[in-house]
């Protein structure tokens, strides 16, 4: 019998993925992700997805991850039959993670990262992908009618990769697109490119803003903000002692780390 195939994958789109497949198999993981685990057994990690800072990135990831499913959760808790539209979805697992038995969910991603889902990921009828990002965004005329259902925008890792201009574009046209939406994307804070950010796990953004939630206001004023949430917020015993002290800094915890936005029109 001839050895497995085994894929490789871009880094940028590999190394959320293995990140939440090591976290799965910590003792003390934030989450447990399966499907993580079992994709990555299938991959063949490359120099670059080892590359900087792995265990604060780690942690970090988790944590960012955790709060953006705490959302997602909350949403299908009230809205069991909602639709789940998830814009640039890369490798993301949520819908296996919290699939429900009853909402719909909508992956939106670029060509090549679509068709690397549908090697690693099985199918299901209730989960459809489609090309689109936040970039290009004819892909909100081509999604059914959602007037009548309740409707749940993600964007987990896409959006740190879009400068301020490209930002802004998006957030205004789902804005000005959905009538009523509930919408969780993460943001950069304007500190995250510091050396404290960087010992924490962040990375090189394209944007940075020193309070993401009044940003999404400043661009949306009809919007409401339902929270806005530090890593730092979630505690939890392998954060090192300082960043136990930058927890209670204030809006200082805003601005090291991407954060997680939730807001709704």
């Amino acid at each position: 019998m001839g050895s497995p195939v085994r894929y490789k994958i871009p880094p940028k789109l590999l190394q959320p993925l293995w990140l939440r497949s090591r976290e799965s198999m910590d003792d003390n993981g934030l989450i447990y992700d399966p499907v993580a685990a079992a994709a990555c057994s299938q991959c063949h990690l490359v120099p670059d997805c080892l590359s900087g800072n792995i265990t604060e990135r780690q942690l970090l990831h988790a944590t960012l991850t955790l709060q953006c499913d705490k959302v997602v959760l909350q949403f299908l808790r009230r809205n069991p039959n909602g639709y789940v539209v998830n814009v640039g979805a890369g490798l993301d697992t949520r819908f296996y993670r919290l699939d429900n038995g009853r909402c719909r969910w909508f992956e939106l991603d670029t060509d090549e990262n679509l068709l690397w889902r549908e090697r690693l990921f099985h199918k299901s009828e209730r989960y459809t992908m489609r090309n689109g990002s936040v970039t290009e965004l004819s892909w909100l005329k081509a999604l059914p009618a959602m007037n009548t259902v309740p409707v749940l925008l993600l964007c987990d890792q896409a959006l740190l990769q879009c400068t301020e201009q490209h930002l802004a574009q998006f957030i205004q046209r789902i804005g000005c697109h959905f009538s009523k939406l509930e919408a969780c994307v993460v943001l950069a804070g304007d500190a995250s490119d510091s050396v404290l950010a960087q010992k924490m796990g962040t990375e090189k953004y394209q944007h940075g803003f020193a309070d993401p939630g009044q940003q999404i206001i400043n661009w949306l004023p009809w919007a409401e903000l339902v929270s806005c949430q530090s890593p730092f917020d979630h505690p939890c015993g392998r954060w090192r002692s300082w960043q136990r002290w930058v927890a209670k800094m204030g809006s200082l915890k805003y601005r090291l780390t991407p954060v997680v936005v939730h807001f709704r029109l």
